[in-house]
């Protein structure tokens, strides 16, 4: 028994633990739960049975009964599945001395009631279900012994960073930051999953496999991966090819092809070895090696080749033993309608069998596995054997025994029909077996340890095996014999022979001179190891186990592969084929397609026809593994760190090299089409962009790339030349102003750096994991709509405020913004005017900031926020699987703290209600209405102003069509004012608007003028269709527009004339936007021009696609924000689209090279 702890000092925040919803678990009288303090001194006794157990060992307690005592012990727990998840509601906690506290009696265990935790799911009561409350003695008990009091933090744990599907154990979720780091008041479990770990179809359904784990079969490395490979690579060509190889090449050029293949998949087992240990794998061999590491592109494309491929090497091993039986048939003379056809029909029958094995599960093909290697060995043992007993009735067969003379007339090629790369291409797929044990990785017990040991193993023991056959083939057996008794040589005729057979008393050149030629020897016996062997029935038995191996083995690879392939859902329509069955999530239907294809191959029943085939698909997969390795070592991603160090990034990217150059070699015609369907299914699997994240070294080399690049940009001076314009757009939430996105989106694409910069206003108390939230979801919104640009959520006081943070910080290096481009302030005669204070300051600090500045104006506003059902007409629903939420909330309430409640729907254009979210004071989260909302019922139809402003918002979305745009460049800013018109018309919707350029002069020089900017404009090289010299601007306005101005502004004027100049000047502070009369008389002569030009945008620019124009200054101090404000007003109203442009006066154009 322990000790009762003694009450200790109230715990902090992190020491406090949740009440929940009433469970089977405590008892009633338990309404909170208490962690209590223990004093290190009864640390030793206090802790019962928990107190040799290491940190991991006993977690697994789990309490379901009532009492103190119902968790289990020590040595009965520990199961995954059982751990309790660390997760904790942070409340208010019971006091120490109360009468609720839980009986004090401890259990086994050495804890109180007091110490119960909650489990996660009792946590995530809003979702329902059945509750458990977990005795989560890890946490408590051994947190308490290590640091002297209790706490939710979470000490480092495996389970902490499974992945959420996780085979190999339960995902436990720590505390999030949130949990230890927020005030008591808040509500730390917003979310159903930590870190935002939402499951996808994939991981669901490695969940569901994970589920039921007990009856599964894993392999070892031995029977899994070893055995697998050294079946695979000895396969057809071991017994069947190899002897002729070494007839046609050589015993020096069959050394040079073998070791040629094994150099080739030395290297990619190497490289595969690196893949498989840097990280857990799953199902999918080849596949899951290559998406993981390159990305779904890659992967999806190689996937559906490799799968492929293992299915034609069905066929390929299936021909040879079908091979093998007819030759057997014919030596007995009992060929059933003739060759070709037989080895169809003995193909077919075999391939049914190898299904039915198949198809029965993976212990029974591990079983015949075994079993078949096992005849193999004997085989292969049974022909060395044979090689060193020499047998007088065999030497008119070709074979003598071991002999020097043999041995040399052997050492060179002897092609016939051949070349020493067609050989080469004929023999590579024996080499090719070296991912078997690799595709069936969701098979092994640890594929980590058991895929570099088995593979590489594999590729040793089987390399030296046909090096051996190699040398020793070509020492005891000539080309060519006819297998006659007769053609014994006498003495006399030994002195005009020269071949090694005469030398031992047998001249074949007679038969080589027959029409039929001789039917022994390396060249033309492909069963001649059958004759050189002890007994030659085990060689036939030899060649039966190594070709159905070999074609088990790839019936059984490429259905798991495919089956992989097809759970990622990289190609939507081969989803049924996702499915498993039974205990071993066998994919069956997979098996099926596998038996289909394998039969159409088996119907060529031409060997030397399908290796090359196979050849090529292997060869890619192989060349892709390799680059993966070179690939990921190259983006130097700290996620790059397998455990097997033998490899090395240059090795690897020249074994790809080798690959390719290897594929061309064997048949170029057949490497050019394997090269067009991977690049084929690369571009489809590119343009879909399957949503999903894995990590590639791709992300990681863009990564490494960009911030290379950016680091380099930031030591080269800006250039006139390179001069992008660099635009924050202040569109608040980007789909609230399509029309500004769209407009600044067209002239930026491709060309210039575009941040939708939004300013959050009116919070007592910002919630930053949503401004983090919001950041996320809108630039995956930007990128779903196709816009190339960024979104910059800030949290301010005010407007000003917020546009100056992102002045200041937006941006990296040489890519930060040079340009603010805001709407035009449509309702600002209806606001409060502190607003349109703020909104000049805006421009005014742009200025300050050397930023060129762009307000555009459409007469029906920019803002359609307020629109329900905007979504649909707009195509801004985001229809992601992984965003169930609503994308934008807009606060509809008041806020009962005043100021920032006028902020609301009228704010200003810019940031209107949707882009002012306000805290409400009950709980810290505002109720609120979906802006973009499915609602299924009908539609209200909208009135006409809105549905004006709709179409409006949507008119920089089409082509436009053979319009104009007119440049009003009044005032030389540099040249930005001509430069947006030539990247906008530069672009496929504006290209059939022509540019016409307005410029002020005078009517005595216009022809002069004219000419003047003509050359300028050649100079510059911009195409215009028109120039016009404004000589009439300083005309005096009409009198009817003057006095609509001056009744526009009437009640903005301080009238400091007709009061005291106190209490003048008082108002002024209080209103510094007020327009004096002295201001007025001061800025008469601007004022009436503003007003002109006006007259003459109605005059010549009525039916522009867009205007854009020189934006007026006002001195900053000296010009009131409403009078700068009227004259933006009077300039811009009632005239199409229009541009107000003011570049910051430094040459963005240049006539130099």
């Amino acid at each position: 028994m322990s000790a009762e702890p003694p009450p200790g000092p109230d715990p902090g925040p992190e020491e406090l633990l949740a009440p929940g919803p009433p469970g089977p678990g405590p008892t009633p009288s338990q309404s909170r739960f208490q962690v209590d303090l223990v004093a290190e001194a009864a640390g030793g006794t206090g802790a019962g049975g928990a107190e040799d157990r290491s940190p991991g060992s006993g977690e697994g307690e789990q309490g379901s009964g009532p009492g103190p005592g119902s968790g289990s012990s020590p040595a009965t727990t520990g199961g995954a599945g059982e751990e309790a998840k660390g997760r904790f509601r942070v409340v208010n906690f019971a006091d120490p001395g109360g009468s609720s506290a839980a009986s004090p009696e401890p259990g086994p265990d050495g804890l109180q009631n007091g110490d119960t935790v909650m489990s996660e799911s009792s946590v995530h009561s809003s979702t329902g279900g059945q509750h458990h409350y977990h005795y989560d003695t890890h946490t408590n008990t051994y947190y308490l012994r290590t640091f002297g009091h209790n706490t939710i933090d979470a000490v480092p744990k495996i389970d902490y960073y499974r992945n959420t599907a996780a085979p190999l154990g339960e995902k436990l979720v720590r505390p999030t930051l949130s949990e230890l780091h927020d005030e008591l008041d808040k509500e730390p479990f917003e979310d159903g999953f930590a870190n935002g770990d939402e499951l996808t179809p994939a991981e669901e359904a490695a969940a569901k496999e994970a589920a039921e784990p007990k009856g599964v079969v894993k392999f070892g490395w031995i029977k899994g991966v070893l055995v697998r490979c050294m079946l695979n690579i000895w396969g057809v060509m071991l017994f069947i090819r190899m002897t002729w190889i070494v007839g046609q090449a050589g015993i020096a050029l069959a050394c040079m092809i073998v070791l040629m293949a094994t150099v080739v998949t030395t290297i990619t087992g190497l490289s595969t070895s690196a893949i498989a240990t840097n990280g857990f794998v799953r199902g999918g061999g080849a596949y899951y090696l290559i998406s993981r590491s390159l990305g779904p592109e890659f992967g999806g494309s190689i996937g559906l080749i490799f799968a492929f491929a293992n299915a034609v090497a069905v066929a390929m091993y299936v021909v040879g033993f079908a091979e093998t039986v007819v030759e057997l048939l014919k030596e007995s003379e009992a060929i059933m309608t003739d060759e070709i056809n037989d080895i169809r029909i003995i193909g077919t029958i075999t391939i049914i069998l190898l299904l039915g094995i198949s198809v029965a599960g993976m212990e029974w093909e591990a079983k015949a596995q075994i079993f078949l290697l096992i005849v193999l060995i004997t085989a292969i043992i049974n022909y060395f054997i044979g090689s060193f007993i020499p047998v007088e009735s065999k030497r008119a067969r070709g074979f003598f025994g071991y002999d020097g003379s043999i041995m040399w007339e052997n050492m060179g090629p002897d092609f016939r029909e051949e070349t020493f790369f067609s050989v080469f291409s004929i023999f590579f797929p024996a080499a090719t077996g070296i991912l078997a044990g690799a595709n069936i990785s969701g098979d092994l017990a640890d594929p980590q340890m058991a895929i570099p040991k088995g593979t590489l193993l594999a590729i040793l023991i089987t390399g030296i095996v046909y090096l051996g056959v190699a040398v020793s083939t070509g020492s005891c057996i000539v080309r060519d014999a006819s297998g006659s008794m007769n053609d014994t040589l006498s003495s006399q005729f030994m002195a005009n022979c020269t071949e090694a057979a005469c030398k031992l008393g047998y001249d074949f050149v007679s038969c080589r001179s027959e029409k039929e030629g001789c039917k022994y020897g390396l060249h033309n016996d492909f069963q001649v190891m059958s004759v050189v062997s002890g007994f030659g029935p085990i060689i036939s038995a030899g060649i039966f186990s190594a070709t159905l191996s070999s074609a088990l083995a790839s019936l059984v690879s490429a259905p798991k592969v495919f089956q992989a392939l097809c759970k990622d859902n990289i190609y939507p329509g081969l989803g049924m084929f996702a499915k498993g069955y039974g205990k071993n999530n066998e994919p069956l239907r997979g098996y099926f397609l596998t038996f289909g294809i394998g039969l159409a191959f088996i119907l060529i029943a031409q060997l030397n026809v399908i290796a090359p085939i196979i050849s090529n698909f292997f060869l890619a997969s192989y060349a892709l593994i390799n680059f993966s390795v070179f690939h990921a070592s190259l983006a130097n991603s700290p996620g790059w760190r397998p455990s097997f160090k033998y490899y090395n990034m240059w090795v690897s990217l020249a074994g790809a090299i080798l690959c390719c150059v290897v594929m061309f070699v064997i048949n170029w015609a057949a490497a050019l089409l394997t090269n067009v369907i991977v690049l084929a299914l690369y571009i489809y699997v590119a343009h879909k962009k399957p949503d999903v994240n894995w990590g590639s070294s791709t992300q990681a080399l863009t990564y490494h790339q960009a911030l290379t690049h950016t680091l380099q940009l930031s030591g080269v001076e800006d250039h006139i030349k390179t001069f992008r314009p660099q635009c924050l757009v202040m569109t608040g939430y980007p789909n609230t102003r399509p029309a500004l996105l769209d407009l600044v989106h067209t002239f930026t694409k491709n060309v210039a750096l575009m941040i939708c910069g939004h300013v959050r206003m009116g919070y007592r108390r910002p919630n930053f994991k949503d401004l983090a939230t919001d950041q996320t979801r809108f630039q995956r919104w930007l990128l779903k709509n196709e816009a190339k640009a960024f979104y910059i959520p800030v949290f301010a006081e005010d407007l000003r405020q917020g546009t100056q943070y992102l002045l200041q910080a937006a941006g990296l290096g040489r890519l930060r913004p040079n340009t603010l481009v805001m709407g035009f302030k449509n309702d600002w005669r209806d606001e409060d005017m502190m607003n349109v204070e703020t909104y000049i300051s805006m421009i005014h600090d742009a200025f300050d900031f050397q930023f060129g500045t762009v307000i555009l104006r459409l007469k029906e506003g920019l803002d359609v926020s307020h629109i329900q059902g905007q979504d649909d007409l707009l195509s801004s629903q985001e229809k992601s699987s992984g965003t169930k939420d609503v994308i934008v909330s807009i606060d509809t309430s008041k806020d009962s703290d005043g100021d920032s409640s006028k902020l609301s729907s009228k704010a200003t254009s810019l940031q209107n209600s949707p882009a002012v979210q306000k805290d409400d004071d009950d709980d810290g989260k505002a109720p609120t209405q979906p802006l973009l909302k499915k609602d299924k019922s009908p539609m209200v139809p909208l009135n006409v102003s809105d549905q004006r402003l709709l179409e409006a918002s949507q008119q920089f979305q089409k082509k436009q069509g053979k319009g104009t745009v007119d440049v009003w460049w009044l005032f030389d800013d540099g040249g930005l004012t001509l430069l947006i018109p030539y990247l906008l018309t530069n672009k496929k919707r504006w290209k059939d608007c022509k540019i016409r350029v307005f410029i002020g002069g005078k009517i005595n020089r216009i022809d002069h003028d004219r000419r003047a900017m003509a050359t300028l404009l050649s100079k510059f090289r911009i195409d215009f269709s028109d120039i016009t010299v404004l000589g009439d601007i300083n005309t005096k306005p009409k009198k009817e527009h003057v006095a609509a101005f001056e009744e526009m502004i009437e009640p903005y004027r301080l009238k400091e004339d007709s009061m005291e100049l106190d209490a003048a000047e008082r108002l002024k502070n209080s209103e510094p936007w007020r327009i004096t009369d002295n201001e007025l008389e001061l800025y008469r002569t601007k004022t009436s021009r503003q007003i002109r030009l006006n007259e003459l945008l109605k005059e010549h620019s009525s039916t522009a696609n867009l205007i854009v124009m020189s934006l007026p200054l006002a001195r900053k101090g000296a010009v009131s924000s409403a009078l700068y404000m009227a004259w933006l007003e009077v300039l811009s109203k009632e005239l199409p689209p229009i541009l107000l442009v003011r570049g910051n006066h430094q040459s963005v154009l240049t006539f130099y090279s």
